[in-house]
């Protein structure tokens, strides 16, 4: 593994744990050649993921998928909320695994968006809002006033 600070090509391994419920192992690494320390995780991936983008010509752009994207999106949701980094990363890693056993390497953003709402919406329901509001491009203050009404009326939860 490559050092991030000096580029050094060999670190070594001084601590190993399982994190995400044994889904990621959590490595701490010593650089070779500066001594620095860094961390590093190492996950299960099923399959190559890559998303269908709608592009505004009416075509499709492919990219690889990006966990760190994905995190980021809801991290941008829950931001500011009581909500524990670890409900969001065990959030992440159900979506990606979900996505990986569908059984297609091709999957669309709007099947991803869809699935960041259903989990955000058992999450807490601000959150659910935020995300709602940038993914489903809300127009008008009148849209998202009725999207937020049909929450409190499901009984969207807040974050415990």
């Amino acid at each position: 593994m490559r050092c991030p600070f000096c580029g050094h090509e060999d670190s070594q391994v001084k601590d190993s744990r399982p994190t995400d419920d044994g889904a990621a192992i959590r490595r701490r690494r010593q650089c070779e050649g500066c001594a620095a320390r860094f961390t590093t995780f190492e996950r299960i991936q099923l399959r190559e993921l890559v998303v269908l983008k709608s592009e505004g010509s009416g075509g499709l752009r492919r990219e690889p998928f990006d966990r760190d994207k994905l995190m980021r999106s809801i991290a941008i949701a829950t931001r500011k909320r009581p909500i524990e980094a670890l409900r969001i990363e065990k959030l992440a890693s159900g979506i990606q695994r979900q996505l990986e056993t569908l059984g297609d390497s091709e999957i669309s953003s709007k099947l991803i968006g869809e699935m960041v709402m259903e989990g955000l919406k058992s999450l807490d329901s601000v959150a659910y809002i935020r995300f709602a509001s940038v993914y489903r491009d809300f127009g008008e203050a009148k849209d998202f006033e009725e999207f937020a009404g049909n929450v409190s009326e499901i009984g969207g939860k807040p974050a415990p």
